[in-house]
């Protein structure tokens, strides 16, 4: 019999059609009976593996080994009882089972009533203890491999010498991709950024010459200055392939308590400088082509595109700024930037066609197109699938989602949704078992429930949507994108303290981009070594998808209401969790009715932009006529003086981008003139970036003493990027703007003293808005404030109305400066439980004593100053409080 180069008899597709015809049902359509439950069998053992993994990966080896014998003894003894209970003559007898071709040939009127699904009450508990052993053979297995898995990270000696905090010589093999650090504000200081990469030791040498061949795995930390092997810097360290092994010296330290299978921290040293002892495998260096092909590819792509691409096809993240990353974590759309199964899923659906139309006999996608028959078909799809896992490196988070996409995709393909649980259970079990740090990660769990949710709820909701005339594409990717938010904010919130209000509409807008700029991305990366021309033409066409997801991103971030601060725990979780098992059903009525979804979606609407005006009628911030506001940033400043409407001269950004940026939209600023960065310490001038974003800046201005060097270069980096120009501050100068007029009292022009310090280089302010006079000192010192009552601007410092208290308020303040300014309103700026005990209580007392209202932004929140002179009184002067 001749067949078809798909296998099908000829006219089959003809006979499955007639009969469908028949039955009253279309072709490729599942019968209502395979859907109507979820088939939940695997479910629990699913669990019971995760948790039992996530419990037992630091327990003691006895505890586990105990626990893991236990269940497998217990788990036999009661298969063995179900297989003893299932002796002949238990079962009920009955009519056969009718063929299933009947059932579908039939038609609708003489089909046989569904079997019962409840068996004979004999048979329960074999089913029972069959459920049950399987369970516990699951939790046997995955308290096994737990066990080994933790045992394996805690052998050898590279534990104990990290308690010892040694210093050693390591011979390591890198087993990721390095990174770097993400820049953090401690004090007046930011964290350099360091090189993180991670590797396995497999020999080490400690400082008695005693070497041991071992397998150990460390996260490395490379400062700046360590040069990378065979010379450069930071550069030639990130561009280390997975594979390649190193000889390194440095000191090793606890590693910190996580999801992570790490023995310990190793920090490396430059001398002696670190060598290349071992080249990267062939398929790493293959991968490594590949990559760096599709970064040149992207060069002449605008920034946001160049950094995104990249990540988005291979996760390669590179590129990706702070800033658009932050973007990306406030808009939910963090997923993105990583590898996730959606990019197999979305290659494999362009080879094969649809899932949801897997089951029609007319086939889909590339492969009939190129004449591949079904085995081919399969066959090139796996070996897609391992280019995948090589490309984007096999480490744990990439095989996650490869095994999670050609599951879900496999599952879909089968047109019944009673199969797409099990499978991602299925999926779940093996991961656990294979490997058991998985159970701890939280992309591990998002990914489960994200997955779970778009299999099990999503087709649900959009069937929901559908029925109220919602067009069917536009309904399945509400169905998706919020059944997805629903079931992973939980976890979000905990790991942000934060629940975003516009992930919904943001990933809705990113996912249309999505699968192009993926397609186009990965035909780039296969084509850059071959023919970069073609690469980098492909290149520019992704990176028009690619630079519309990060505009969404950025748009959604910059919303006065794009997020509400959450507690960030397991019982936010909760309570978050509770809070949406309420909303749903409330949502499903509201769905209903037309006119409540429009006025849902206009308050909704409200809540996200907060337009400034209805925000001051409501809450009352900012107040009307405000004339000074200073910024809750924590420890650090941020003051903002008003010059017009939505106009402000910023002085000094905070430690943090975030929380200056959403002081500034609060205060509805969108124009800024000017921005004085008083001293270079990163409490003042980490923030910059929020500042910027968003925002017309026309200049900079800065103090002449440029240290920390790293921080000025930080500043005119920003400022070149933003093309800023940057001036510097002298005493003397005066400027008016908006009705608003300021001159700078410090620091003096050349010849300038040699201060102890950035601090006593400050630029201070005396500034004039409706009549109030306003003294801010930044963080001027006792030396440099004494110098300042010896200039000639002392004359203007006398009876102020606010002054900002310098240094945050700390005890080293000048008593004749304080005495002369004695001004009516004394604001300072400190965070809360701040480490140096600002503001001090001597230097609080005297202000007080002076006749001065104190106010401090760790109790009060920020600040905001109303009022004004009309003549020579004193005039009025009001406080608000955010």
């Amino acid at each position: 019999m001749s067949t078809t180069t798909d296998g099908a008899q000829p006219g089959a597709g003809t006979a499955r059609r007639a009969a469908h015809a028949d039955s009253g049902g279309r072709f490729d359509t599942a019968h209502p009976r395979q859907d109507t439950t979820a088939d939940l069998r695997l479910v629990p053992p699913a669990l019971a593996a995760w948790a039992t993994a996530a419990l037992t990966l630091d327990a003691p080896v006895a505890w586990t080994a105990g626990t893991a014998v236990a269940c497998l003894v217990a788990g036999l003894t009661l298969l063995w009882r179900s297989r003893a209970n299932r002796r002949p003559g238990t079962a009920t007898a009955g009519p056969p089972a009718p063929a299933p071709e009947a059932i579908t040939n039939a038609p609708p009127d003489h089909r046989p009533p569904a079997p019962a699904t409840d068996e004979p009450p004999a048979l329960r508990p074999a089913w029972r203890n069959a459920s049950v052993g399987a369970l516990l053979l699951c939790v046997a297995g995955a308290a096994a491999s737990a066990g080994l898995h933790g045992a394996d990270v805690r052998r050898g000696p590279v534990p104990g010498l990290a308690r010892a905090y040694a210093t050693v010589t390591v011979e390591v093999e890198i087993t990721g991709d390095p990174w770097l650090s993400r820049p953090r504000v401690r004090g007046d200081h930011a964290t350099p950024i360091a090189v993180l990469v991670r590797g396995e030791v497999r020999r080490v040498e400690d400082g008695e010459g005693t070497a041991v061949t071992t397998r150990s795995p460390v996260l490395m930390a490379v400062d700046p200055g360590v040069r990378a092997p065979g010379g450069g810097g930071r550069a030639q360290w990130l561009g280390l392939l997975p594979s390649t092994r190193l000889r390194v010296t440095g000191r090793l330290a606890p590693a910190t308590a996580g999801g992570d299978p790490t023995a310990a921290i190793l920090r490396v040293r430059e001398d002696p400088a670190p060598t290349v002892v071992g080249e990267p495998s062939g398929p790493q260096r293959l991968a490594g082509r590949l990559r760096a092909g599709l970064r040149e590819a992207t060069e002449g792509l605008p920034a946001d595109a160049r950094a995104l691409l990249p990540g988005l096809v291979v996760g390669d993240t590179s590129r990706i700024t702070p800033e658009l990353d932050e973007a990306f974590e406030q808009t939910d759309l963090a997923h993105t930037l990583a590898v996730s199964g959606s990019n197999l899923t979305i290659l494999l659906a362009l080879l094969i066609g649809p899932p949801g139309l897997a089951q029609q006999v007319e086939r889909r996608g590339l492969a009939p197109r190129l004449g591949l028959s079904l085995r081919a078909t399969s066959l090139f799809a796996s070996a897609l699938t391992l280019g995948f896992v090589v490309v984007c490196r096999p480490d744990p988070s990439v095989l996650r989602a490869a095994v999670c996409g050609a599951v879900a995709l496999l599952a879909l393909a089968t047109g019944r949704r009673r199969s797409l649980l099990p499978a991602l259970a299925t999926a779940v079990l093996l991961l656990v078992l294979y490997d058991p740090w998985l159970a701890r990660s939280y992309g591990f769990v998002l990914s489960v429930l994200a997955t779970g949710a778009l299999l099990v709820l999503a087709p649900g909701w959009s069937e929901a949507l559908r029925r109220r005339g919602v067009p069917e594409r536009l309904a399945e990717a509400l169905g998706a994108a919020a059944a997805a938010q629903a079931v992973c904010a939980p976890v979000v919130v905990v790991l942000s303290a934060r629940v975003s209000l516009v992930s919904v509409p943001c990933n809705l807008l990113a996912e249309i981009a999505v699968a192009p700029a993926t397609v186009l991305g990965f035909a780039a990366l296969a084509a850059a070594p071959v023919a970069m021309p073609l690469a980098k033409a492909l290149a520019w066409c992704a990176g028009w998808p690619a630079g519309w997801i990060a505009g969404i991103a950025r748009a959604g971030a910059a919303l006065p209401g794009a997020g509400v601060d959450w507690p960030g725990s397991w019982a936010g979780a909760l309570l978050l969790a509770a809070v949406t098992l309420v909303v749903v059903p409330l949502g499903r009525r509201v769905l209903r009715h037309p006119w409540r979804c429009g006025a849902f979606a206009v308050l909704l609407a409200l809540l996200v932009v907060r337009p400034v005006p209805l925000t001051r009628v409501i809450t009352g911030w900012p107040p009307p006529g405000w004339r000074l506001a200073m910024c809750d940033v924590g420890q650090g400043d941020a003051t903002v003086l008003a010059a017009g409407a939505g106009t402000g001269v910023v002085v000094d950004a905070g430690p943090d981008p975030a929380l200056v940026d959403r002081c500034l939209r609060e205060l509805g600023i969108t124009r800024i003139p000017l921005v004085v960065l008083t001293h270079f310490h990163a409490d003042h001038v980490a923030g910059l970036p929020g500042v910027l974003r968003g925002r017309t800046v026309a200049q900079i201005e800065t103090t002449g003493f440029e240290e920390p060097a790293e921080q000025a270069a930080f500043v005119r980096r920003e400022a070149a990027e933003h093309r800023i120009p940057v001036t510097r501050a002298v005493a003397g100068e005066r400027r008016a703007t908006g009705g608003l007029d300021w001159q700078v009292l410090w620091p003096p022009p050349d010849p300038m003293p040699s201060p102890d310090g950035p601090n006593d280089a400050s630029v201070a302010l005396l500034v004039r808005s409706a009549g109030l006079r306003m003294l801010l000192l930044g963080d001027l010192e006792p030396p440099a404030q004494q110098e300042l009552l010896r200039s000639p601007a002392a004359a203007a410092l006398s009876r102020v109305d606010v002054l900002k208290v310098a240094h945050h308020g700390s005890a080293y303040q000048d008593p004749q400066l304080l005495r002369l300014a004695a001004p009516r309103l004394a604001l300072i700026s400190c965070g809360a439980d701040n480490p140096y005990g600002h503001p001090a209580p001597g230097t609080v007392a005297r202000l007080r004593a002076a006749g001065a209202v104190v106010l401090r932004t760790d109790r009060d929140g920020a600040l905001a100053v109303t009022g004004g002179r009309t003549g020579r009184g004193a005039g009025e002067l009001a406080v608000a409080r955010d």
